[in-house]
């Protein structure tokens, strides 16, 4: 199951942590990075995965486009605090090589990278200022800079959004994101709700399942790259209907903005449980190597008891 690395959260299980893991119908965790150093008394038994650290909106800071991120920042002490630092090749390429050595003494098996980049002031309106092509292209040229000369142990497992970047919905555009990443243990993490936010249309998780079927289909014997999924549903068509399409009144400060826009992320990308059969056979087609229950949870009992809902849906 995915967790979050942080005290607070770490302090709810203490010693209990394999047995609540277990009590789950789990193996072990994908680690997230809570913004302290990974705790090692986690037994090494129980790490799998671990989820690389992200930033939505990254791309013009990537391509040191002052005149973009003036617009959106305000000022530049303000992007500078926001992404630590202010030379953004070099800022982001230090912060993912942290993050990368934590991955490694974490022990991770395989580990997690978002290809995609969205504006808060996109995630409300749907108007992409990048295409797909774009982010794929500068995400490939991120990973290759991080990876290339370097024998990482752990696959690297690339995941899909319904923002611009990779969304599994182009086949086209997902062979040439593997094509243009040069490392060997490459792959896909495919994330099932996600892929449903990009069909605002579909009404019930039996449609879902079938969306993701049909996604399947598509693209053949890329599938071949699909080594872990991220398991949830997400059902808000009429909540984007209904609250995207313009810019809504938000705060001039941006931290108060980003905090307003997470709030409406949430609504869109809900990370319920399955409770659907129907998931048993995707889950079955795709036969992943991680199977990893990625649910929204506020405690310990929270997170038991959604997946263990999913667990039954999965028959287990």
């Amino acid at each position: 199951m995915s967790l979050p690395l942080a005290a607070d959260v770490l302090e709810e299980y203490a010693a209990e942590l394999p047995a609540a893991v277990a009590a789950c119908g789990c193996d072990g965790l994908e680690g997230v990075w809570g913004g302290v150093e990974p705790p090692w008394s986690i037994p090494e038994g129980l790490r799998f995965g671990y989820h690389l650290t992200f930033y939505p909106d990254w791309l013009d800071f990537w391509r040191g486009d002052r005149a973009a991120l003036m617009r959106k920042f305000g000022s530049e002490p303000v992007w500078r605090a926001f992404y630590g630092g202010a030379e953004g090749e070099q800022t982001l390429l230090d912060l993912y090589r942290a993050d990368l050595k934590r991955a490694l003494a974490w022990g991770a098996r395989y580990v997690v990278f978002h290809v995609s980049d969205v504006s808060i002031e996109e995630g409300y309106t749907y108007r992409w200022e990048h295409s797909h092509a774009a982010v794929i292209d500068a995400a490939a040229e991120l990973a290759n800079r991080l990876l290339d000369g370097r024998d990482w142990p752990f696959q690297f497992l690339v995941e899909n959004q319904w923002w611009p970047g990779f969304t599994f919905t182009d086949p086209a555009l997902t062979g040439s994101l593997l094509e243009k990443i040069h490392f060997a243990r490459k792959g896909i993490l495919l994330d099932t709700g996600h892929l449903m936010n990009t069909d605002r249309n579909l009404r019930t998780q039996a449609e879902g399942a079938a969306y993701i079927h049909r996604m399947l289909d598509a693209h053949g014997t890329l599938c071949r790259y699909i080594k872990g999924v991220h398991l949830h549903q997400s059902l808000s068509g009429p909540y984007v209907r209904a609250h995207t399409g313009a810019l809504p009144p938000l705060p001039e400060d941006y931290l108060e903005r980003f905090a307003a826009s997470y709030r409406h992320i949430l609504n869109i990308d809900t990370h319920r449980p399955w409770t659907d059969g129907a998931v048993r056979g995707l889950v079955e087609r795709i036969a992943p190597d991680y199977l990893v229950h990625e649910l929204c949870a506020h405690d310990r009992a929270s997170r038991a008891a959604a997946v263990r809902r999913q667990n039954l849906a999965l028959g287990s």
